[in-house]
């Protein structure tokens, strides 16, 4: 699924013109909480994060620009390198180990089900096509509404049948948070 993203900061700006003179591809990783005290530095970040290659480049005024990212790989940070405004790494690459086809099958049809009751049906009859279970659980994870955190939770996963079941638990707990009136429907 491709990630729209504005890029504002100078660090940033330098990081999409270094990518598209090389390799097009930038990597993206979650800061920790608690960043808010060194953000302009080196605040943590969790190891696991995901590489996306430029597919559309907007240039914009002020040296600002528009980027479309299509996502290619999670990755595990090894080693950080200093020299740039932005953070450079030395990364691992984290294929999806394979899983329980049976399960991922049984745990796809009610993550469904769980967004037919939070949707009221419409969305999930869209969601029943043939997609293949790698698009079908990559992409809702990175479409839903979700905070930051739950989402780094399903990028953890080394599985995809692991992160379909996570996807499930954090669906079947925002439904019940929902019943109990305290938060809105999952969108």
């Amino acid at each position: 699924m491709p990630l729209p993203l504005h890029i504002f900061e100078p660090r940033y700006r330098k990081m999409v013109a270094d990518a598209l003179e090389t390799h097009h591809t930038i990597g993206m990783t979650l800061l920790k909480p608690g960043w808010e005290a060194d953000y302009e530095g080196r605040p943590p970040i969790y190891s696991v994060g995901c590489a996306g290659r430029i597919q559309q480049h907007e240039p914009l005024e002020q040296g600002l620009c528009n980027v479309v990212l299509r996502g290619l790989m999670r990755f595990r940070v090894l080693e950080e390198h200093p020299g740039e405004p932005y953070r450079r790494a030395s990364v691992e690459a984290l294929p999806d180990a394979a899983g329980d086809a049976a399960a991922l099958e049984q745990l796809r049809r009610r993550v469904l089900a769980a967004i037919a009751r939070a949707t009221d049906g419409p969305t999930a009859l869209i969601l029943q096509g043939e997609l293949p279970h790698e698009m079908f659980v990559n992409g809702l994870s990175q479409s839903l509404s979700l905070g930051a955190v739950e989402k780094q939770s399903l990028l953890d996963c080394d599985t995809l049948e692991a992160r379909c079941a996570r996807l499930l638990e954090i669906l079947d707990f925002r439904l019940l948070e929902r019943a109990a009136g305290r938060s809105s429907a999952v969108h």
